[in-house]
């Protein structure tokens, strides 16, 4: 059976189980979990490594406990608007240059010492909403920042990427922003949906090549 691990930040953790890795929280991982595994039955084990308030440097520094030990087959990653949001609320953040560092070292590592695991890079995105309307302009300026240093990591490496930005973008089209992430940063159940959608059209590639 091979493994599929999600890191990322409370956007992945979606509130899930230290104890179980049954227990997936009730956002995409959870979703992702229950289409591979009706799609693709004993094939494949989810597992969710999401920690909430996690920025690049966050996951860079949990790398050997919660990615390389683990040895997944594929690896997948959604992670930045913590690296904005933290400046704006903690003077905490991580600047879009030293998130292009930080990310290719982690990276970089990885691959080193997993080969043979495939690495899924997600978008990070946001909309106007709760928790962003107050410095819109810098979630606006910042967060499209680390989505480009995120694409730029994926042309790097030569990585699948998930572009997320211009599908809740797009999806404003039928309803406003709330429906979609509820502050601007954390997925409605719909959001999440969109996210697992598009996740699994990066994973059928994969899986087809």
């Amino acid at each position: 059976m091979k493994t599929i691990l999600l890191q990322g930040d409370s956007i992945t953790d979606a509130g899930r189980s230290r104890e179980s890795d049954w227990s997936m929280g009730f956002g995409y991982p959870t979703l992702l979990n229950g289409r591979i595994s009706y799609d693709y039955p004993g094939q494949y084990k989810v597992m969710n490594r999401g920690i909430s308030g996690n920025r690049i440097v966050d996951l860079y520094a949990r790398i050997k406990q919660d990615i390389i030990n683990l040895k997944p087959d594929i690896l997948s990653i959604l992670i930045g608007v913590n690296d904005v949001w933290h400046e704006l609320a903690f003077q905490n953040g991580v600047p879009a240059d030293k998130f292009f560092k930080i990310y290719s070292m982690l990276i970089e590592e990885i691959k080193a010492a997993l080969p043979d695991t495939k690495i899924i890079i997600l978008e990070p995105f946001v909309l106007k909403g709760s928790a962003t309307k107050e410095h819109w302009e810098v979630f606006r300026t910042e967060v499209p920042k680390m989505a480009a240093k995120a694409r730029e990591i994926a042309d790097k490496y030569s990585l699948p990427f998930v572009e997320l930005q211009n599908k809740f973008d797009e999806a404003l089209q039928y309803q406003d922003e709330t429906y979609w992430l509820e502050d601007g940063v954390h997925p409605s159940a719909a959001g999440h949906e969109l996210i697992a959608r598009e996740w699994m059209k990066v994973f059928h590639e994969i899986e087809n090549k």
